[in-house]
């Protein structure tokens, strides 16, 4: 076990895949047991899980610094970029970086019957190019290699103009602090770097987003009040975002809950001072490139293999290994990980 941050973690030695799938604290372990344990003797019921959701949807307006009116909740980013896409006007055009995720582009991509097009172009130039276009959509750090955004660069060259500027902060959210609330939606999964069960992710959208969107997976959740819209017409939703909300797939949302309510007590400051430590003497020892993020793709011959056969968890993305410093990591890592690749 590992204490981090005023937390227990049970297996973290070791564990630099982060940016693939974060690990729960211990309360999150227990508070995910409790539930399975009364779900197996028939003791958990639907409105057991309405505090959960409340707890989640405050959490993440918390850390991604946004009204809890704009914030919905859903299973994936995809999911929650999907009603934006359709809601696009025929042969918009939409601009995205190379390489990004797709669970960014493709929504919109799906579009491309209805004449929208999805224009690729270098990271750095998306700010030049964004007036040109009718939404630039990215995240924020980028999942393949850590680089950012220029945001201050990308605001500036939309702020109050047409373009819709959709942010995936999937790779920042839970170890860097940036100014999100100005863009028209702001979406993150919650299994990474947040620390929670798969199966539920956060999407805020601006007003001028709600008054386009068609509340297409509309369903009891989305009338604010589960136990009270069960059955029969008419129609009745919230006024706010959650009339967007799908169905809460319940347990993950009992562990998104307990994580990211953990995770906006914390100094995220404090936070990103310990991760980009980590990260950055990690890419001085190896002779890497500086950069301001806490994730390190290492395009070593070899890496991922050395990394493996060291006992050190990570991934490989774009031909390089990629490994990820979080809270919960230390120098004990960060030594192996600088024996195995210079070894």
């Amino acid at each position: 076990m590992r204490e981090a941050f005023g937390a227990t973690f049970i297996g973290p030695e070791g564990y630099l895949n982060t940016a693939a799938y974060g690990l729960p604290p211990k309360a999150t372990v227990d508070a995910l047991e409790r539930v399975h344990r009364g779900w197996a003797a028939g003791t958990v019921a639907g409105p057991d899980f309405d505090a959960d959701i409340a707890a989640g949807r405050a959490a993440f307006a918390t850390l991604a610094g946004v009204p809890v009116k704009s914030v919905a909740m859903g299973s994936s980013v995809a999911a929650l970029l999907g009603p934006v896409a359709s809601a696009l006007p025929h042969g918009s055009r939409v601009l995205v970086p190379e390489g990004e995720f797709t669970s960014v582009s493709f929504p919109f991509a799906a579009h491309d019957g209805r004449g929208v097009t999805v224009t690729e172009v270098p990271l750095e130039r998306l700010p030049e190019l964004a007036a040109d276009h009718d939404v630039v959509a990215v995240s924020t750090v980028q999942s393949a290699d850590g680089a950012q955004v220029d945001l201050a660069a990308l605001r500036a060259a939309t702020e109050g103009s047409e373009t819709l500027v959709i942010l995936d902060a999937t790779q920042q959210l839970g170890w860097l602090r940036l100014d999100l609330a100005w863009a028209d939606v702001v979406v993150s999964s919650s299994y990474k770097w947040l620390l929670a069960p798969t199966g539920i992710a956060w999407a805020s959208y601006a007003e001028r987003m709600v008054e386009r969107l068609v509340p297409h997976h509309a369903n009891r959740y989305a009338g604010g009040a589960p136990w009270q819209t069960t059955y029969g017409l008419p129609l009745r939703l919230t006024d706010d975002a959650r009339r967007f909300d799908i169905s809460p797939s319940w347990f993950p949302v009992v562990g998104a809950a307990t994580s990211l309510a953990w995770m906006a007590t914390l100094d995220l400051d404090a936070v990103t001072a310990h991760n980009l430590d980590l990260a950055g003497r990690a890419r001085a020892a190896l002779d890497l490139p500086p950069l301001d993020s806490a994730i390190v793709s290492i395009p070593i011959e070899h890496a991922a293999t050395r990394l493996q056969d060291a006992g050190l968890r990570a991934s490989v993305r774009q031909g390089a290994a990629r490994i990820a410093f979080h809270l919960y990591n230390d120098e004990e890592d960060l030594d192996r990980v600088v024996d195995a690749l210079r070894a």
